[in-house]
């Protein structure tokens, strides 16, 4: 193998909805936009609607239309962009609803797919998308009057069990809600661990889903193994890698494996991170570059063909941490030059 190993364990992203779906008081959906985060659209979503999910969730129509491909027609898929100027054909064609953002919004999807299903977002506080009281008041009757299959809002900080905002959101997401006979929406994977009274009708989980944090119990689903190409004996006071940045402090044998930072892996993990084999882990020394990382691996008996970066041992948000990002980041980024492999 030349090409690093991505393997994505489909048993446990459905095991993971079903923990979340045990927690939420309420229906529970999918979020699977940016290409199922990064592991591949059609994949992650049927084998959530497997696991049960009936409600799906992506960024922007193009995406939805891949979603209605792989679950075919039954599922509610969401589009988050709500209904753009562009989008018209894409929704009707493939039975999307557009979560309307915005008073103009909301005029074009009544001008041009009147008998069309729709929802609404509301910004409860994050200043992002969806309407805000002022339009929400004015539009409310006549929207409502339409009966929208969801009426959402996002947490901003709902990883943060303590802060304040998430109180302030509940509050106004209610206060702009009360009275309406219709099903509400506000809590992603935080805010289904923030409890009952932010899980309303639906819940959205993501990244949750895919392995995370804030959901601390999620099974790992993302594997990546990296082929070794060629390993050497470094003497005492030799560097390695770009700018000479790591010197042997004592003769060590160095792998260098296949991947770097154009497969995802951020240069700015460096030497924050290990590579394992088994359960040993082997430090990264000098540079991550485009296309390599260089391992220690002097204490291993025997240097595998293959080491781990990313698995049960080390999660995405472990190389969130080390890159100074969070762990959707590190899943979205995943390039276009592994080897991928799924276990069901």
């Amino acid at each position: 193998m030349t090409v690093s190993r991505l393997t994505i364990d489909l048993a446990a992203l459905a095991d993971n909805w079903r923990a979340l779906d045990a927690l939420s008081d309420c229906e529970t959906g999918a979020v699977i936009k940016a290409n199922g985060y990064g592991l591949g659209i059609a994949k992650v979503a049927t084998t959530l609607a497997r696991a049960g999910a009936r409600r799906f969730f992506v960024a922007v129509a193009e995406e939805g239309a891949a979603a209605r491909a792989a679950l075919g027609p039954g599922p509610e898929i969401s589009v988050y962009s709500g209904h753009m100027a562009d989008d018209t054909e894409v929704i009707a064609a493939h039975d999307l609803i557009p979560m309307l953002n915005a008073p103009e919004q909301v005029r074009r999807h009544m001008d041009r797919l009147p008998d069309h299903g729709f929802g609404i977002q509301l910004d409860s506080g994050m200043n992002r998308l969806g309407m805000e009281p002022p339009d929400w008041a004015v539009l409310r009757s006549t929207v409502l009057a339409r009966a929208p299959r969801l009426v959402m809002s996002h947490l901003a900080c709902a990883d943060e069990t303590d802060h304040p905002m998430n109180a302030r959101q509940l509050a106004e997401f209610v206060a702009m809600t009360e009275g309406m006979d219709v099903p509400r929406s506000l809590a992603a994977t935080g805010g289904i661990l923030l409890g009952r009274d932010y899980h309303f009708d639906v819940t959205r989980p993501g990244v949750g889903l895919y392995g995370g944090l804030p959901f601390a119990k999620a099974r790992p689903v993302v594997h990546v193994d990296l082929p070794v190409i060629q390993v050497r004996d470094v003497a005492a006071g030799e560097t390695v890698g770009y700018g000479n940045t790591w010197t042997a402090p004592q003769p060590r044998r160095i792998a260098t494996v296949s991947a770097g930072y154009a497969d995802g892996l951020l240069r700015a993990m460096g030497p924050k991170i290990d590579l394992y084999s088994g359960a040993t882990a082997c430090p990264v020394v000098g540079r991550i570059s485009m296309d390599l990382i260089t391992v220690d691996v002097t204490d291993l008996p025997e240097v595998p063909d293959t080491l781990e970066i990313l698995g049960n041992h080390q999660t995405v948000d472990r190389l969130a941490d080390a890159a100074g990002t969070i762990g959707y980041e590190i899943l979205t980024s995943l390039g276009g030059r592994y080897a991928r492999e799924y276990r069901e």
